[in-house]
């Protein structure tokens, strides 16, 4: 046993009932956005995600022990389940703060412009 700080030995995970919680990307062509957004309305659990409309990616939080299950679903909407990408909670959060720091104001692409054509009645 040491006292020293081993980061390669320190594994951190957000570990729940259902395993780890991880970060679920999906791409797509933007066009087909909207039929993933309704096969993704039949995964047996609640799905939040969020939607980055330009690049045709949807994310969404999830438990490991859910993945087979929007895997199956994908499939059974025509789509590859290979299109799933999975990877930690915690490294997608290190990442997203890592690059925040790096490039500040760099994620101004996942805000969409609202452009009012005519007066609101």
């Amino acid at each position: 046993m040491s006292v020293w700080h081993n980061p390669a030995a320190a594994v951190s995970s957000l570990l729940g009932l259902e395993g780890e919680l991880v970060v679920a990307s999906i791409t797509v062509e933007p066009h087909e956005i909207e039929e993933l957004l309704d096969a993704l309305a039949h995964v047996p659990f609640p799905v939040n995600p969020q939607i980055y409309h330009q690049r045709g990616v949807v994310e969404f939080p999830a438990y490991a022990q859910r993945v087979p299950d929007v895997r199956a679903t994908l499939a059974a909407f025509g789509f590859d389940p290979s299109i799933l990408l999975v990877r930690s909670m915690l490294d997608a959060l290190h990442a997203s703060g890592r690059d925040a720091r790096r490039n500040p104001g760099a994620g101004s692409d996942t805000v969409l412009p609202y452009k009012q054509d005519g007066p609101v009645c």
